[in-house]
């Protein structure tokens, strides 16, 4: 089986583990269960993975690899300070939107990892929050935000990544809406 056809087949397979785990949990789904959702056998399925934690570890380090990507990006565009907290945002809640089973199974589960994976999925969300932190001191530095205590970061992000509980991307605002929405409240509390 060529390279390319596994990728895709194993992508496959993360993205349907994503769905059933959101709807049953890590805990409360066994490797039957999988291997019936992507239509495989269980020797076929460990052809793909190397376990349901493997799946898991999968699942929690794309969408987090993601938004780090994506905050290494707009970090350097060279956005004026509020904007670029709007595009993290906005970005943050689009991928949030576009990957809400994923984002479920991140929040509830991945601490269900163990060892070197876990320590991984870690280091990537706290350097996703420094992100945001650097994102805020350049507004302080550049005199348009007030100082803000360090947890502000965790605020702000749980105020936008529990958007996956209720969000619906075809209801009235789009995720930049909603975004840009929450984050005018926001700035609105920090301006200098």
């Amino acid at each position: 089986m060529a390279t390319g056809t596994i990728e895709l087949n194993r992508e496959r397979m993360v993205a349907v583990a994503a769905e059933v785990f959101a709807r049953h949990g890590y805990h409360g789904t066994g490797i039957a269960e999988l291997a019936k959702a992507v239509g495989l056998g269980r020797g076929a399925l460990y052809h793909y993975i190397e376990s349901k934690e493997a799946l898991l570890y999968a699942i929690s380090r794309t969408q987090v690899d993601r938004m780090n990507a994506h905050a290494e990006t707009t970090l350097r565009a060279g956005y004026a300070p509020e904007e670029l907290l709007h595009e993290m945002a906005r970005g943050l809640v689009r991928n949030i939107a576009e990957h809400r089973a994923e984002w479920a199974v991140f929040f509830s589960d991945y601490s269900a990892l163990t060892g070197e994976r876990r320590d991984h999925v870690i280091a990537a969300r706290e350097r996703y929050e420094g992100y945001w932190r650097q994102a805020l001191d350049r507004g302080v530095a550049a005199g348009v935000l007030r100082a803000t205590p360090e947890l502000l970061v965790k605020g702000i992000l749980g105020m936008l990544n529990y958007t996956y509980l209720w969000f619906e991307p075809d209801g009235a605002l789009s995720p930049e809406e909603l975004a840009d929405s929450y984050l005018d409240v926001m700035l609105r509390g920090i301006r200098a």
